[in-house]
């Protein structure tokens, strides 16, 4: 017997590791692959890029070119559409260009384009990337390459690594005359960014542009703002180019990194691109869907418990708390030594005080109890048939439930209208349990039992009302099989239990 409990042990302890390996897999490939969060109420940004090209056409056929945003490490798309009447559209995704073309036109056009992008994170130090072709040497004259080294060497007193030093220099105020002698008299974004360039190629440092929005209040119409993007230490780093920071600033999406020119447009004239931003938050588990799409694991996704309606996903989130509350239960009565009234009716009353509140529902079931067993008591000297003596119980129990709710609602006093939460015939049950072990093994017993299934109870609320535990045990439900082979092995546990240790000290001791 004791071989065979011995073999029963050891095939359950290997099925319990195997088990803790498959959940550690399933939990690393949700974290990975459908962005799944160990915390609840997570939330995604979605921002929303609307693209608004007007131009007037010369009479020749129409081509427009927009660079797009490509999903990356950075950001990933959610959707995208164009609204461009009579122009077919095409699109490199090598390039992520998007390629307009129609036959020639008279009136002027308007094209607009709009994309949803998610996971828009800050991309300070993150990217990892293959390093790049190392740059192009700028061509410059003997006075311009002097000009320039000039600058790289004054740059190296400004603080911060050589790209930040090198933005700060051109940003000082007031610019030293070096600086200021280097410098066109006009300097737009777009010529910062190439003189910058051209001075971390001088340094050997790759480096490209990126594109994006700051999210400004009551402003619709928004002009993209340039960034230099540098290859430092096997990683891409941003830079602002007005304050040398790294990192991304506050409320700004990146809509593009490196390419080709922002649009380009032949057949028109007198182009104009604006911008608007919107910012919205939903819930990280409602993008898991297309998390899983973009990295080719959408048929795991699709028959995944996620893929459900929601009525039928809050269902399953209380059934997969259940196994662990299952588990203190077990842990309660075989390893502690609790006795309660019915193996599961712990399980029930914590389920009870969830939707009652802990104190109200303690107060309410205290009430009907105290109640319930004083009818039974009375009930016992018309000595009734079993099923007959607990049909009236639950009658009873209704006229109380009944009662304390019309109180409840006339007082305005919520915690008697929680009665109404209580199953009904688990109390009558419980009363009708307690009435008996009363009669059969005296009040002390009968009052022991209620108060250990009232600690189960309360110890398993705990449990299932926490908010984080429910989050993880519905995102994670492959820790349901641990809990499974965890019960199993708790099953051959023939030791003494802690509340026997007590009573059996002197057997112990010998």
């Amino acid at each position: 017997m004791l071989k065979k409990l011995a073999s029963v042990r050891g095939i359950l302890s290997i099925l319990l590791l195997l088990s803790i390996v498959y959940a550690a897999y399933g939990i690393y490939y949700k974290v990975s692959y459908w962005g799944f969060h160990f915390t609840p109420r997570q939330s995604a940004n979605i921002w929303t890029i609307e693209a608004h090209i007007s131009f007037e056409p010369t009479g020749e056929p129409i081509k427009v070119a927009l660079t797009t945003p490509r999903s990356s490490d950075a950001f990933k798309i959610l959707e995208e559409n164009v609204v461009a009447e009579g122009y077919k559209t095409s699109k490199n995704k090598e390039e992520s260009r998007l390629v307009l073309t129609s036959a020639p036109k008279v009136d002027k056009q308007d094209i607009y384009y709009k994309i949803m992008l998610f996971d828009n994170i800050d991309t300070r130090g993150k990217i990892k990337a293959d390093a790049p072709k190392a740059p192009k040497q700028p061509i410059f004259d003997e006075q311009r390459l002097a000009a320039a080294k000039q600058l790289l060497q004054l740059a190296q007193k400004q603080d911060g690594d050589a790209v930040s030093q090198i933005i700060r220099l051109l940003n000082e105020e007031p610019l030293q005359p070096a600086v200021q002698a280097y410098l066109p008299v006009k300097s737009t974004q777009q010529i910062m960014v190439e003189i910058i360039t051209d001075l971390l190629s001088l340094k050997g440092i790759p480096s490209r542009t990126a594109r994006g929005f700051r999210l400004e209040e009551s402003k619709k119409a928004l002009s993209p703002d340039l960034m230099i993007e540098a290859y430092i230490d096997g990683l891409w780093k941003i830079y602002d180019i007005k304050t040398g920071k790294k990192g991304l600033p506050d409320n700004f999406v990146l809509f593009q990194r490196g390419g080709q020119s922002l649009i380009d447009v032949e057949g028109g004239e007198n182009s104009v691109i604006k911008f608007s931003v919107l910012k919205s938050i939903t819930s990280s588990m409602k993008l898991a869907g297309r998390r899983a799409e973009l990295f080719d694991q959408q048929r795991n996704f699709q028959y995944s418990i996620y893929n459900l309606p929601l009525a039928q996903q809050n269902t399953l989130k209380w059934l997969s708390i259940f196994p662990l509350a299952i588990l203190v239960i077990v842990l309660m009565r075989n390893v502690i030594g609790l006795q309660t009234m019915g193996t599961f009716t712990p399980m029930l009353l914590a389920m009870s005080l969830v939707k009652t509140g802990f104190w109200p529902g303690l107060l309410c079931f205290a009430i009907i109890m105290v109640l319930g067993l004083s009818i039974r008591f009375l009930m016992s000297k018309f000595n009734l048939l079993l099923v007959p003596r607990i049909s009236a119980v639950v009658i009873f129990v209704i006229l109380i439930m009944q009662f304390l709710t019309v109180i409840g609602y006339q007082l305005e006093f919520n915690i008697a209208q929680s009665a109404v939460f209580f199953p009904i015939i688990i109390m009558s049950w419980i009363i009708e349990r307690a009435s008996i072990t009363w009669e059969e093994d005296g009040a002390l017993n009968a009052c022991r039992e209620i108060v250990f299934s009232l600690i189960v109870a309360i110890a398993t609320y705990f449990v299932i009302s926490s908010e984080y535990i429910r989050h993880i045990m519905f995102a994670f439900n492959e820790l349901n099989l641990v809990i499974l082979f965890i019960v199993m092995l708790l099953g051959t546990y023939t030791g003494y239990r802690l509340m026997e240790l007590k009573r059996f000290r002197p057997l112990v001791k010998s």
